[in-house]
């Protein structure tokens, strides 16, 4: 039997908080892990509860949802952490991936669009709202050519330089997937590929990458 995901939301608005309660608690194959008003004790939060993805609000009271993060990542760098606010502000997107969020969304996000970018995350890709990646295509300005560029490029296949590409343009594996007329686990292959030969991790660290270098 598959296990199911375990889901941390923090939220210091009430009925939004409830709200996403309820969508996780009725969907197949996740679990709600816990629902709570601010991050003040992220560590001792995820040590307790166990999640494997957590939705964090950006602002919170007591703690930002940034500082809460960073605990997070610092604590328990596996735990997947997607952000939630209300605006795509530069400055907040920015210090969000720099301090390691697996994802970035905007709290209008569609239910359906938020489980599956729950699901995305969990399978290694970093979702973000189309406004989101076109922030981030804005804050990462392309380096001029230096050599490790050079090897870079041609360390990846033509493919993998397509596929990096819509990653960059914040496409999910489904619709690179849908694109590209391949299936998701050649596109899941590709992206390993690609973490091996940029040396890399995460989505995140990919994109980040691609962007400071280059490379799409």
């Amino acid at each position: 039997m598959e296990s199911l995901t375990r889901v941390l939301i923090y939220e210091d608005n009430a009925d939004l908080r409830a709200s996403l309660s309820q969508l996780l608690s009725g969907s197949p194959g996740l679990e709600l892990a816990g629902a709570l008003s601010n991050c003040t004790q992220a560590e001792a939060d995820v040590a307790r509860l166990n999640p494997d993805v957590v939705l964090m609000d950006i602002d919170m009271p007591g703690m930002t949802g940034i500082e809460g993060l960073r605990r997070i990542k610092g604590a328990t760098p596996k735990v997947n952490v997607v952000m939630l606010t209300v605006f795509d502000e530069n400055d907040r997107v920015f210090e969000a991936i720099c301090a390691g969020a697996d994802g970035y969304l905007l709290k209008k996000t569609p239910p359906a669009k938020l489980l599956d970018a729950i699901g995305e995350v969990r399978a290694g890709g970093a979702p973000m709202t189309p406004a989101i990646a076109r922030q981030v295509l804005r804050l990462f300005p392309k380096a001029p050519p230096k050599p490790v560029v050079e090897e870079s490029h041609a360390n990846l296949s033509a493919r993998e330089q397509e596929i990096l590409g819509l990653l960059v343009e914040g496409y999910s594996y489904k619709m690179i997937a849908a694109d590209r007329n391949i299936s998701i686990d050649t596109v899941r292959s590709h992206i390993k590929k690609i973490y091996e030969k940029l040396h890399v991790r995460s989505m995140t660290e990919a994109v980040s990458k691609a962007l400071r270098q280059g490379l799409t």
